[in-house]
């Protein structure tokens, strides 16, 4: 899985003029943490995102890491690495490397934007060759594989197309894409790999078909070494053509794993880079939108040529079989040409016989599936997938605003709706009274204009634990009491108003005694 195979691919279909018939050709951002999560486990991501920080060479990412702020750098990442084999299967195929966390986000992010141009329908086919890691699984890292960028992708066109088919000409089964859709009928895998029980990674019999509502949305073609050029593309032409037609598929996702070539360094089949193309060449026919994305392939400069011939038939172009010059010219000696001999005089396994029978296997199941599936779709507008998006930010800020109105009703406040005569006996009560209040005081400090009919206000109400006229005595004003006095209760206007009650209890007593007016002040 050697990144070169990438440069000398990319330098081949510059070399060729390829890149001038694609209408995009750019580099897409890198894929977000979140969209990583979209379908594999957080602490699984966060683990990636970690090794990022545990091996960089910089202080700063050092002191970033929980648990090892401070700690050198060989010891942040023996812990590291030993927790990735521990707990996600990291090891010798998968091992811990500088810059780890950049590269599955910068191959996921190619993947989901090519999935994303397909859904929008700005594009009819798309081209990822750094994606296609087929092997990994949700929580856990497999043969050479760290993040399923093709899981990632089929999310993304389900959310706008009903059924999505997956096929696979990795020379490896396609173990990760097929566990994440096992229990799905609205995606289908085939995989058409080598298949001997101890070959890598040992899954995809032709008995396995998926579960639930996905039973018999999981197709495997497994095949045996030496499988020719005749032998794979009739066979694969008479699975996949009734598979289309059954199926029904909105889109394809088509991994192109260059390990099933001749000549490979780990594979055993006898594939030529013409056999291959053809592949790809029949269900690009179909004129469904299409999803083209690399893979395996250990024999790099092999890998690259296939790729390249590949992008010329997705864009329709026939090219000469000498290669163009490129700075690794010295890759591709001694032919230089797009189509070396790579086929080996390997024995080929695979009998007319057992062929005969994974077909009629196959297309037995397909029986079982009585049409495409329907799934219930609905157009949401752009404004509201926005919303939808946001929603996260809505419902926190949501639970934000709860939990400050909660401390405001807890904490203790007067209540200025409160009526004013009300009795009130607590921790805020500023009197300190048992509760009984002398009704307002209405026209004090008026010099005129009472209305009329009404009594004198000008004598003071007692409270009624006040006895003998005491606390008056104390606090009563004299130019009130001397006013009582001389008038003497009379009011104007028409007719005789009713004595006030303090005015007549005055009169009653000695003048001497009563508390409301001097002995020189009494009238005649």
């Amino acid at each position: 899985m050697k990144p070169h195979r990438l440069t000398l691919t990319n330098e081949l279909v510059v070399g060729y003029g390829l890149h001038k018939k694609m209408d995009h050709f750019f580099s897409p951002r890198p894929a977000t943490q979140a969209e990583l999560e979209e379908y594999h486990d957080p602490d699984y991501v966060d683990y990636l995102r970690r090794s990022e920080l545990a091996l960089a060479p910089t202080a700063h990412a050092k002191s970033l890491i929980s648990g090892v702020a401070g700690a050198s750098r060989v010891g942040a990442g023996s812990a590291l690495i030993k927790e990735g084999q521990d707990c996600f299967n990291f090891g010798e195929d998968c091992p811990v490397f500088e810059g780890l966390y950049d590269f599955v986000r910068q191959y996921s992010g190619a993947s989901i934007v090519a999935a994303r141009k397909l859904a929008q329908r700005t594009t009819d086919i798309a081209i990822n060759w750094s994606g296609g890691l087929h092997h990994a699984k949700k929580a856990e890292a497999s043969g050479f594989c760290y993040i399923n960028d093709i899981v990632l992708a089929i999310l993304e066109l389900l959310r706008y197309q009903p059924r999505v088919l997956y096929v696979d000409i990795d020379i490896h089964h396609g173990d990760g894409v097929e566990q994440a859709f096992y229990h799905s009928n609205r995606v289908m895998t085939v995989s058409f790999h080598k298949f001997t029980g101890d070959f890598f990674p040992g899954t995809g019999k032709l008995e396995d078909n998926g579960t639930g509502l996905g039973k018999y949305f999981s197709l495997n073609v497994p095949l045996q070494d030496g499988v020719d050029d005749d032998s794979y593309v009739t066979l694969f032409k008479e699975v996949m053509g009734p598979v289309i037609s059954v199926f029904d598929p909105s889109s394809i996702v088509l991994q192109c794993g260059a390990d099933s070539l001749g000549c490979d360094r780990l594979g055993a089949f006898n594939l030529s880079i013409n056999a291959h193309g053809e592949c790809v060449q029949f269900i690009k026919d179909f004129n469904l939108p299409l999803l083209i994305l690399g893979g395996g392939g250990y024999t790099i400069r092999n890998v690259s040529r296939c790729w390249t011939y590949e992008t010329s038939i997705l864009l329709d172009t026939t090219l000469p079989e000498q290669l163009p010059d490129t700075v690794f010219n010295a890759a591709f000696a001694p032919d230089y040409a797009l189509h070396p001999r790579i086929v080996k005089k390997v024995d080929n396994l695979n009998t007319p016989k057992s062929l005969e029978n994974i077909r009629n296997t196959l297309l037995e199941k397909l029986r079982y599936l009585k049409g495409a599936p329907s799934v219930q779709m609905q157009e949401l507008p752009p404004d509201l997938a926005r919303w939808i998006d946001s929603e996260e930010r809505i419902e926190e800020r949501e639970r934000r605003t709860e939990r400050e109105e909660d401390m405001v009703m807890n904490s203790p406040r007067r209540d200025n709706h409160r009526p004013r005569n009300e009795f009130y006996d607590g921790e805020d009560d500023q009197d300190k009274d048992d509760g009984t209040f002398a009704p307002p005081k209405r026209g004090v400090g008026r010099p005129r204009g009472r209305p009329r009919g009404r009594p004198s206000n000008a004598s003071k109400v007692v409270p009624v634990e006040q006895e003998d006229g005491e606390e008056d005595k104390e606090k009563g004003p004299p130019r009130a009491r001397r006013a009582a006095a001389k008038r003497g209760g009379a009011k104007r206007g028409r007719g005789k108003a009713k004595e006030p009650a303090a005015t007549a209890s005055a009169r009653t007593q000695s003048p001497v005694d009563s508390p409301m007016a001097e002995p020189d002040e009494i009238p005649d």
